[in-house]
């Protein structure tokens, strides 16, 4: 099939279906920038043509392209109200890489949450043998980094029991590339990464028994006391990865693990003073000196579920004396403006602190005393980050270049979890670029706001 015959089907079924392009990438063939390369001129195997046709077919819209068909149609607009295919599923907050990797690369929200995350630091109180630090969505690991420095600054002696939970391959491969310089200069760490549920990965153990007998651990001992010795090492991890870090989308359409996995790595020279450290298969302690949760949760899931899925199993994963910090997006910022300017009314961000500490506190019943629940006042708790902009970028008089509005309106948009199948149909036209370039032009800038609380576990319970 040439080129431009199966774009224009892959068009068609795209503004039916109000599917961005790169959703419809990923879900027929796996590969999110398949159209995008196609249109710039790549070629494709008879295989794969024959999997985007049959994917269409299965959707029921398996039409042929109509010969008439113009310019102008191709560019038609989207339907009004489209409806997403079913197996989609929900957005979820990092579900999309070229989203989420603009938006980390031209914001500041990483430096700031660890920057707030490092505030707590000063009010722990560990107990040997280890810290022990769980960090509930590591991301591409750049938070865990940069709070690993700080604590490394502050306990330069003291042995660390890190575990870090994320479901992505892709931020797996991200933060593993990142420790290797953290064994270098703290080299009494435990790191641990696992691909295990919010209410299982803080112990280490599948919540069902037939998917504890199938989890795969893999210990990694670092040999050599150099980082780019270690470096190499993690490197070989990859086959591993690819193999055990597999997942699905589940029926309520949340990213699932195949397989429950858990990866160890240590150094062989602090093997002997990690003894009692090391976790062993079947025998964790949770115990946390402090739990990380920035940004765990879609924006638009419930109250109820944020805290019974997500805060209160991390919650009682606190060891006596341990503080949770939990950061989520809030709104009440320029990026809102942009968004509300396309879609008038847009709340995505319904449940404050307040709201879901009341929630957990809920959940957690009797145990709810154990712990202290501290909203703060919106002068601490909030706090701004900013995308990064040159000092001559906005212009008052003259026009904001292109790039700059596209990184804006991807910031604003993926900040406020707007749904791709929505992102096509507001991008049919140029006014979404207008609406940034107003607000950027009236606040000089763009910036967002995210609020932190802390739950801390009573020291003498």
């Amino acid at each position: 099939m040439e080129a431009d015959d199966l774009l224009q089907i892959v068009g068609r079924y795209c503004r039916r279906a109000g599917l961005a392009e790169t959703t419809f990438g990923r879900l027929a063939v796996n590969d999110g920038k398949f159209v995008s390369r196609l249109r710039g001129g790549g070629k494709t195997t008879p295989e794969t043509a024959a999997r985007v046709r049959a994917f269409i077919a299965k959707a029921g819209g398996d039409q042929e392209p109509d010969p008439a068909a113009s310019a102008a149609d191709a560019l038609a607009e989207p339907p009004a109200v489209p409806a997403p295919i079913a197996t989609a599923g929900a957005f979820r907050f990092y579900e999309n890489r070229q989203k989420y990797l603009m938006f980390v690369n031209t914001c500041s929200e990483k430096l700031e949450v660890a920057n707030r995350v490092v505030q707590e630091l000063p009010n722990l109180h560990p107990t040997p043998p280890a810290i022990r630090l769980f960090d509930a969505g590591v991301g591409d690991g750049t938070v865990l980094a940069r709070v690993l420095r700080t604590l490394h600054h502050q306990f330069d002696k003291t042995p660390f029991y890190v575990v870090g939970k994320e479901i992505s391959l892709e931020d797996v491969r991200l933060a593993l590339e990142k420790m290797a310089d953290r064994f270098q200069e703290h080299p009494a760490t435990v790191f641990v990464m696992t691909n295990m549920h919010y209410a299982e990965a803080p112990w280490l153990t599948p919540a069902k028994v037939s998917t504890a007998s199938s989890m795969v651990w893999r210990e990694l001992v670092l040999q050599g006391d150099s980082a780019a010795e270690f470096d190499r090492q993690i490197g070989e991890l990859e086959p591993f990865l690819a193999e055990s870090w597999r997942a699905h989308v589940s029926p309520a359409g949340n990213p699932a693990y195949e397989k429950a996995a858990v990866l160890v790595i240590y150094r062989e020279d602090c093997r002997f003073m990690l003894d009692q450290v090391v976790p062993r298969r079947g025998a964790v302690r949770a115990d946390y000196d402090l739990v990380i949760a920035s940004q765990p949760y879609r924006a638009r899931a419930s109250t109820s579920f944020k805290a019974k899925r997500v805060i209160a199993p991390l919650t009682r994963a606190l060891a006596p004396g341990g503080r949770l910090v939990g950061i989520h997006s809030c709104g009440g910022d320029p990026g809102m403006e942009i968004v509300r300017k396309v879609w008038p009314g847009e709340a995505p961000f319904a449940t404050n602190r307040h709201d879901l500490l009341r929630a957990t506190k809920a959940e957690l019943g009797a145990q709810a005393r154990w712990y202290n629940f501290g909203a703060a006042s919106d002068s601490k708790a909030l706090f701004k980050y900013a995308m990064h902009l040159l000092p001559s970028e906005i212009d008052q008089a003259g026009a904001v270049g292109t790039s700059t509005l596209f990184a804006a309106w991807n910031a604003a948009t993926y900040n406020a979890q707007i749904e791709d199948h929505r992102l096509a149909a507001a991008m049919s036209d140029d006014g979404y670029l207008r609406a940034t370039e107003d607000v950027l032009k009236a606040h000089g800038g763009l910036w967002f706001w995210d609020e932190s609380f802390v739950i801390s576990r009573k020291r003498d319970i």
